[in-house]
């Protein structure tokens, strides 16, 4: 500055280094406003924008767990849907085959109902039939032994007719039990077996006769399987009524055979009659007895006759016990008969 010799120039040029020191110190107190790239903003964005992808996929991932979640819901309801449809065919199939059914049951039940209506008029007629027959019968019987107790004829058409009445339900056979002195033996067989085939004729049907006295001297065991095949035979073969003469001379053992046919309950037959005679020891039977008289009268003596001591070995099987459930199966009605003058000889066997 000096040698130019210009004190401002000296003073306004000063020193280029200290200049750009200067410029530099300015720079470092006020910088320009360059524009620079903002490389955080995408960082930025792409942080703002992750919350919202996140929420995006999740969203995304949520709707498809639902969709598959959904899935099993919508098997389901065709699943269900299914079943109804099925329920709902099974439904149409149960009502057309009820319907079926009706339409078969109700006319068959009409026609067996019109016929169960008609049943009872046959039944009825059949009925008075056969009861029309058995009394014709007794009275001739009544007609032919007219010297007969009055009762014997009342109780034993009673007692045979209800057995006959086809409204009575039959729960046991008939029992009848008729007994004599010696001097009516005849009258006793033949007016036993002229009642039997009274009883069987009305029904269309025959009689089966045993004779007790023919098997008096054979074993017991025997005697009872020859009567209980008679007995059984007849029956099954549609005999109504059995005799059995002489049911005293039977030996004691083999009466017990009559436990299955007598029974009060449980009787083989139940639409069966037996009638069973018992010759008393003694030559008459006194028309003064009464029935019960006559009862006991029967009682004691087949006692004395399948107990007593002095009877064959055979008879060791029946006791007193035995005995006693025998009697109460056989004594439904016990019925004295005396003898007959006029009877017509041979006019029975």
């Amino acid at each position: 500055c000096l040698l130019a010799g210009s004190s401002s120039n000296c003073i306004t040029q000063e020193n280029p280094i200290k200049e750009k020191a200067k410029a530099y110190d300015s720079n470092e107190v006020e910088k320009p406003a360059v524009y620079q790239p903002n490389t955080y903003a995408p960082l930025k964005e792409r942080e703002a924008d992750f919350p919202k992808k996140n929420q995006e996929h999740h969203s995304t991932k949520a709707q498809s767990r639902s969709k598959f979640l959904d899935e099993p819901d919508t098997g389901k309801q065709s699943q269900a849907l299914a079943k109804s449809n099925s329920e709902s065919q099974n439904g149409f199939h149960k009502s057309w085959t009820l319907l079926l059914v009706l339409l078969i049951v109700i006319p068959l039940a009409y026609v067996l109902w019109s016929g169960m209506l008609n049943l009872p008029d046959s039944t009825s007629s059949k009925n008075t039939q056969i009861l029309q027959a058995f009394r014709a019968q007794m009275k001739k019987l009544k007609n032919t032994y007219r010297s007969q107790d009055p009762n014997l004829w009342k109780r034993t058409h009673v007692f045979l007719e209800k057995h006959l009445n086809a409204s009575h339900l039959h729960v046991e056979p008939a029992i009848l039990l008729l007994t004599a002195g010696r001097e009516a033996e005849k009258v006793l067989r033949c007016l036993s077996n002229e009642i039997a085939d009274a009883f069987a004729f009305s029904q269309n049907a025959t009689t089966i006769k045993i004779n007790g006295a023919d098997k008096a001297i054979l074993d017991s065991d025997v005697v009872k399987l020859e009567v209980d095949h008679e007995l059984s035979l007849g029956f099954g073969e549609g005999k109504k009524v059995a005799v059995v003469h002489r049911f005293e001379s039977l030996p004691a053992g083999s009466t017990l055979i009559f436990y299955k046919y007598c029974d009060h309950e449980n009787a083989a037959f139940k639409d069966v009659a037996l009638l069973l005679t018992v010759l008393l020891d003694e030559h008459s039977l006194r028309k003064s007895l009464t029935l019960q008289e006559v009862e006991e009268k029967v009682r004691d003596f087949l006692w004395e006759k399948f107990t007593s001591s002095d009877v064959p070995t055979s008879y060791n099987s029946m006791d007193t016990d035995k005995l006693s459930g025998l009697w109460s199966r056989i004594s439904h009605l016990v019925l004295p008969v005396w003898p007959e003058k006029g009877l017509p000889v041979g006019g029975c066997t």
